[in-house]
């Protein structure tokens, strides 16, 4: 069974930092590309960061470029999201990803707030 835990999401203060983690079981976690994804109320799912299988290659948003970052650990089939300097933008749902080739898995997500 696919699972995709996410944590560490809360309520921050502007300027403040987060660490969220994805938890995942039930595949070969070493294979997937894993995203960071969000989505804020009334707006699309947008993608954050990726981090590829071995984590040597990775993208950001532009709008979280040098204030987060994306990180893995094969050995517990965990990934993370290292948020800083948080803005009120980032106020959204967190999604975790995994995809390989033409397979997706969802984790539930994790709401990350930012507001004084």
């Amino acid at each position: 069974q696919v699972q995709l835990v996410e944590s560490g999401g809360g309520l921050v203060q502007p300027g403040g930092s987060l660490r969220l983690s994805c938890a995942a079981s039930g595949f070969t976690f070493s294979n997937y590309v894993m995203s960071w994804y969000r989505q804020a109320p009334g707006k699309e799912r947008e993608l954050v960061a990726g981090i590829s299988s071995t984590g040597g290659s990775i993208n950001y948003a532009d709008s979280v470029k040098g204030r987060f970052t994306i990180s893995r650990d094969n050995a517990k089939s965990t990934v993370y999201l290292q948020m800083n300097d948080l803005k009120p933008g980032d106020t959204a749902v967190y999604y975790c990803n995994a995809k390989y080739f033409l397979l997706y898995y969802w984790g539930q997500g994790t709401q990350v707030t930012v507001s004084s």
